[in-house]
């Protein structure tokens, strides 16, 4: 855990609100879920950053 940081996201979590809410099967989920993590992470810290 970083102070001010975001350095990740409750996988188990987004997993769960891909299959249930938006309908998403659990395999593109996986495959796609970490890809977009990355960016939102990188995006959410520069955004702190400012």
């Amino acid at each position: 855990m970083l102070p001010g940081a975001v350095i990740g996201w409750d996988l188990n979590a987004a997993m769960g609100l891909a299959a249930a809410a938006l309908g998403i099967p659990a395999t593109a989920a996986a495959e796609l879920l970490p890809i977009i993590e990355a960016v939102m992470v990188q995006k959410m810290n520069e955004q702190m950053e400012q």
